[in-house]
């Protein structure tokens, strides 16, 4: 499986000839998609930097509710969660996606923002989360403290921090995201060295949960 990031929450997946993309996002928030293609397209909320699926070629199936699906042999499930509760507004919908790719699980959180029950998790019964694809800037989703009990709860073996402050970001909910040092500093790990592209093997997974650092493809 090869895993590549393009910055904010949107990820790219290929396993055995297939590929997904994660919340690609448009140019309000300041970063350039790359040309990209794919088989598969999961939104998990309706917001500019996340639902921009018209920026994905190739005829993609595009997932944006929770359920049960099943593209090209990835057997995929949403699930309904929320963004950080905020004073005096109503809770804004997130659909946290799991995606099976035969053997290795990958789960991306979207702008998840309030933690869910432990029985909520279990309901999902995607049995072990290999990578894990996580919010950790805060704001709508996410702080640092709140992202490693999140990860408690799923206990993947791989870690990927998005959705954190980056310079390049130019939309001003973006300004106030926390770095992603604070999250490491939370969860108790050196950096990592950053790279371009993840390559994940069943046989390569580390037996406790590691943290990557994946540098935003531009």
């Amino acid at each position: 499986m090869d895993i590549t990031w393009y910055g904010l929450s949107c990820f790219r997946i290929r396993e055995g000839g297939v590929t997904v993309i994660c919340d690609p996002y448009d140019r309000s928030v300041g970063l350039q998609l790359p040309k990209v293609r794919a088989d598969i397209v999961t939104i998990s909320h309706e917001r500019p930097g996340h639902n921009s699926a018209e920026r994905v070629t190739g005829e993609p199936k595009i997932i944006r509710g929770p359920g049960e699906y099943e593209v090209n042999n990835v057997f995929i499930t949403g699930a309904t969660t929320y963004h950080r509760r905020q004073p005096d507004q109503p809770l804004e919908r997130n659909i946290i996606f799991f995606l099976e790719f035969g053997d290795l699980t990958v789960g991306h959180l979207g702008d998840l923002g309030e933690a869910p029950a432990q029985s909520e998790i279990e309901e999902l019964n995607v049995g072990e989360v290999d990578v894990l694809l996580v919010p950790v800037g805060g704001g709508d989703t996410l702080d640092p403290t709140r992202a490693v009990e999140v990860i408690g709860m799923f206990e993947p073996k791989i870690v990927i921090p998005m959705h954190y402050y980056q310079p390049e970001l130019t939309a001003a909910w973006a300004r106030s995201l926390e770095p992603v040092d604070k999250f490491l500093r939370e969860l108790g790990v050196s950096a990592p060295d950053p790279q371009e592209l993840l390559k994940v093997t069943k046989s390569g997974l580390p037996e406790e949960t590691q943290v990557a650092l994946l540098t935003p493809v531009q």
